[in-house]
């Protein structure tokens, strides 16, 4: 039986009309009755988690897994406030997540009532669109209620791929659910603009006239065959430069440019940028360098980022799309039938000054034995994981992690790098593993995985869930920053350096545990992490020492060099 709630009846209807299957939910009584409908649909599959932070992260793991928007259910007050940080998250991944909170009457908002803080407007400019629903009283209202649930929806679903709010307002009482069916709503369809391949066609042009062309590719949304073969197409004649959280056609440009420098025979005369963040610091300062190159950006939300800080341009469009009809333009301009169709090839040396250099680097790494640290622990976890037959997937956490996974892994790497917070990774990495039937692993590191636990606390999580731990007592990163080691506040204020293992956390909530504390433990705990065959998670746990760590990297460096 469903609410007597008719705005919430709407809600459901049109969630269910709209292709909205996966719900997290989150404990509460205010929105008990939005919970109760969301369970009573047969379409709709719910995923209870009691901490909203983690739910929040749980639900931008699944709409990553399948890239369908994923609904968060909460109840009022400071609830909702918890969400943020995955909100934000996912308006940098250009992700959906629809936020559904339950509210208490708008009369009673700020009148010192329990959970009455406001709550519409409480994401700012992270979600593309807040509504709030009362209870219609007339059919007036209710078309308004009605229309204002479309408008979210379709927004969720529009070329931004942002995230919504959907604030419920709920009179009592509240558990009366006397209703047999959902009503039929109104269903306003909507219907994508397709890319204009015209207005690509000049940065197509710039680009085969360029001497020095260079082509970045910061994080996109997931892997794509087609992306990879589009990348392949333009690397015959631009340079290009992708990190392993743009595709699997990757780069160890970061080491590359701590070899070369401010090398001004590197810098490009004609630039573009897609997809969203990139790692590499480095390289963010090298290309901050190469005004006057002519420098446009491929936008998919609109807004102007003007990341190395001379921008000639931007055009909307889907990265995916412009790749695609970028590539197919270079290749037609390469299969001219005669000297005046075909476009001549000017970048050749700078292409091959950087290819000389790639194979430099990639010699370098494949030669390098780092000793017992996180960087040897990567390194083999990702060799052996080479060599298994099953399908998997693979997120990495900040902030050292992901760096490792730049070194060494040579596939698609998933990371919260849209706002670069360590909250939420476990989370994420959880939420996609319920939403995926590949194996799931989360490299992840020590203050990461602590901060984030409660992701392990519910059960939703099956046997496809592994994860590796890397714990060396502290922020490792902050150790790699020149000077601050330096400071009596480091360790114990910044790098925020402990004791703590995840046994007992593992042993609490039903994860397989494996400890390893040298390179014969680390073999064996990779071998059982890799193949073992469990229905629950399982948790590598790897102890390392935080200068050791620091050190190896800065060996790998020094050895490029």
């Amino acid at each position: 039986m469903f609410s007597d709630k008719k705005n919430i009846n709407v809600l459901t209807s049109l969630l269910v009309a709209h292709g909205v299957k996966r719900v997290v939910v989150c404990p509460g009584s205010r929105n008990a009755p939005i919970v109760n409908n969301l369970n009573e649909c047969s379409d709709i599959m719910c995923y209870p988690a009691t901490d909203e932070r983690s739910a929040g992260f749980y639900a931008l793991g699944m709409a990553l897994a399948d890239d369908s928007p994923v609904a968060v259910c909460v109840t009022s007050g400071t609830a909702l406030l918890n969400l943020v940080p995955a909100v934000a998250e996912a308006s940098y991944r250009h992700r959906g997540i629809i936020v559904i909170s339950a509210d208490r009457p708008l009369e009673w908002i700020d009148q010192l009532d329990g959970q009455t803080l406001p709550q519409s407007g409480a994401f700012g400019r992270y979600v593309s669109k807040c509504v709030s629903l009362s209870e219609p009283s007339n059919e007036q209202e209710y078309w308004y209620c009605n229309r204002l649930v479309n408008e979210a929806l379709i927004a969720v679903n529009s070329h931004e791929r942002k995230s919504v709010h959907i604030n419920v307002h709920i009179n009592e009482p509240l558990f009366n659910f006397s209703q047999p069916t959902l009503p039929v709503e109104r269903k306003i369809s909507y219907v994508p603009a397709t890319m204009n391949r015209e207005a690509l066609m000049p940065i197509a042009e710039r680009l085969l006239t360029a001497q020095k062309p260079l082509v970045i590719i910061g994080q996109t949304r997931a892997y794509s065959h087609e992306v990879n073969e589009a990348l392949k197409t333009i690397g015959q004649r631009a340079v290009l430069i992708a990190e392993t959280l743009a595709s699997d056609v990757t780069t160890h440009f970061d080491l590359m440019l701590s070899r070369i420098g401010k090398d001004e025979r590197y810098m490009p005369d004609f630039m573009l940028y897609l997809g969203d963040n990139i790692v590499s610091k480095r390289l963010k300062k090298f290309l901050r360098l190469a005004h006057p190159a002519e420098s446009w950006a491929v936008s998919e939300d609109r807004e102007i980022h003007d990341t190395f800080m001379h921008l000639t341009g931007i055009i909307e469009a889907d990265y995916k799309d412009a790749l695609t009809a970028l590539a197919e333009m270079i290749a037609e301009a390469d299969k001219g039938q005669d000297q005046s169709s075909a476009i001549a090839d000017n970048s050749a040396e700078y292409r091959r000054m950087w290819k000389e250099q790639t194979a430099i680097i990639d010699e370098k790494i494949a030669a390098f034995e780092p000793r017992y640290s996180q960087m040897s622990v990567v390194k083999e976890f990702e060799e052996s994981l080479a060599d298994m037959e099953y399908d998997y997937q693979v997120h990495y956490a900040n902030s050292s992690a992901v760096r490792l996974a730049d070194i060494y892994a040579d596939h698609y790497v998933w990371c919260n790098r849209g706002v670069n917070g360590i909250e939420g990774s476990l989370s994420t990495a959880a939420g996609f593993s319920v939403a995926c039937r590949d194996m799931v692993f989360c490299v992840i590191g020590d203050l990461s995985f602590f901060y984030d636990q409660n992701a392990l606390w519910n059960t939703n999580l099956g046997g496809n869930f592994r994860i590796l731990l890397l714990n060396n007592g502290g922020g490792g990163i902050f150790y790699n920053l020149k000077g601050l080691k330096d400071s009596d506040a480091c360790e114990k204020l910044v790098a925020a350096c402990h004791k703590t293992t995840a046994q007992g956390i593992c042993t609490q909530n039903d994860i397989g545990y494996v400890a390893a504390h040298n390179a014969e433990e680390l073999h064996l705990g990779i071998a059982l992490l890799l193949t073992s065959d469990t229905k629950r998670p399982m948790m590598l746990e790897v102890f390392t020492d935080i200068s050791a760590d620091s050190n190896a990297l800065s060996e790998l460096v020094k050895n490029i060099k």
